[in-house]
């Protein structure tokens, strides 16, 4: 029966884990969990392949408690009641320890038929996700386990697995394998730090091998060509979705031209056109706004063009747009502004609309009052003092003048005049 070389060369100790040193290494506090013998409720978060099934059996190992497995994209409440129905009896005198991978796919109750059994110890959850805990689990479950982040594996340490999944090949078949130069550091680079992708990268390269005798060569062709594009992390509706778009927006905010055209290329590349072009017109809003406020138009030309030509050409339109951006000045009093007024409207406080400001047509036929309105195009430099918030706002303050030249041009102007008032 076929059996997946990932699978074979799964870890059967803490010490054979690759990567996730914060967690495992000498003296970290999940190692000492797991010493202990007393395993709490605990939620493995991370990207696949970064070993949280294997950390989780290698626990369950270690404790006496039956073993029971589900995914929670094919499980539901009847696979939990039959885990819950074995407490108490001869299948599970001390309990059960339930993995439970993919948890963010179970819903709120189903996560909560868990609940009672989770608080007074009988069934001891670890449970794993690939999305943020904090968002897909529910807080119930939150609160009675503890949390621990599965980072991206290193390319350096997944080598060590590349090299360990070639050695096992040799030995278990009875070949000699002959790797070009860069095999090994080609693979472990683009799996994108999952140590489980970059062994199926090398299980696929040896079986479309072409070897003489009892020879095996391994080309560096062949390794790019298997791995073309497996270093990306991109789902649309996933976490890593939205750190990359994040990353491009605070790379643009932060002026690193290179960094953000990094992001707009794990963007392009992952197809996401539409969250590239939304990412870059917030931007010259929210960011460079009044320092430049001809950026809108320009990036929404940029945008357009790029709508218009479709990838792989629009790259073109959005790199301008980015470097653009990333080296014009900044200011966000648009949008401190923005804010600081929305806040105050979402507290209550707004009052009359002044009598001068208010739509003269709207008045009673029976009720006529006079305006007041002072046309500001009827004075000198096109304006005149009145008042134009309500009286339980008078003199707030929303919008300050950056420290750009464009708004200090505009603050002296307005200084100017208004003395002259």
């Amino acid at each position: 029966m076929y059996r997946p070389l990932a699978d074979e060369l799964r870890p059967s100790s803490l010490d054979e884990v690759v990567g996730q040193s914060h967690i495992l290494g000498e003296n970290s506090m999940l190692r000492r969990i797991v010493a202990s013998g007393q395993i709490p409720n605990m939620i493995f978060y991370g990207p696949s392949g970064t070993g949280k099934t294997t950390v989780a059996r290698i626990i369950a190992e270690k404790t006496n408690r039956t073993l029971r497995r589900l995914n929670a994209t094919t499980a539901g409440i009847a696979d939990i009641k039959a885990i819950i129905d074995e407490l108490d009896t001869l299948m599970a005198p001390s309990g059960v320890l339930l993995y439970l991978d993919e948890i963010q796919y179970f819903n709120k109750k189903q996560q909560q038929s868990l609940l009672e059994f989770i608080e007074n110890g009988k069934i001891t959850l670890i449970a794993s996700t690939t999305e943020n805990p904090y968002f897909y689990v529910f807080n119930a479950i939150l609160s009675r386990s503890t949390v621990f982040e599965f980072k991206q594996v290193e390319a350096k340490d997944v080598e060590s697995s590349v090299l360990r999944a070639f050695t096992f090949l040799e030995e278990r078949d009875h070949v000699k394998l002959s790797l070009e130069e860069g095999v090994v550091a080609h693979i472990a680079q683009s799996c994108g730090g999952d140590v489980r992708k970059a062994i199926n990268a090398v299980e696929l390269l040896y079986s479309a091998s072409k070897g003489a005798g009892a020879k095996v060569t391994i080309t560096l062709e062949d390794a790019m060509c298997v791995s073309q594009k497996s270093a990306m992390r991109y789902d649309r509706e996933g976490d890593a979705h939205y750190d990359i778009l994040s990353a491009l927006m605070k790379s643009l905010r932060g002026s690193d031209p290179d960094a953000a055209l990094h992001y707009l290329a794990r963007t392009l590349e992952a197809g996401d056109l539409i969250g590239a072009c939304r990412r870059l017109l917030c931007s010259a809003s929210e960011d460079i706004g009044l320092a430049y406020p001809q950026a809108v138009s320009v990036v929404k030309s940029c945008v357009d063009s790029a709508l218009q030509l479709g990838l792989p050409e629009a790259r073109l339109p959005l790199a301008e747009a980015a470097i653009f951006l990333a080296t014009a000045p900044k200011s966000n009093t648009a949008c401190v502004g923005i804010d600081a007024a929305l806040a105050d409207i979402r507290a209550g406080k707004t009052g009359d609309i002044p009598r001068e400001l208010q739509n003269v047509h709207a008045d009673s036929t029976e009720l006529k009052r006079e305006q007041n309105y002072k046309y500001p195009h009827s004075y000198p430099h096109h304006y005149v003092k009145q008042q134009y918030l309500p009286d339980a706002l008078q003199g707030s303050r929303y919008y300050r003048f950056g420290d750009n030249k464009v708004e200090q041009a505009a603050r002296a102007y307005w200084d100017a005049i208004k003395q002259e008032d």
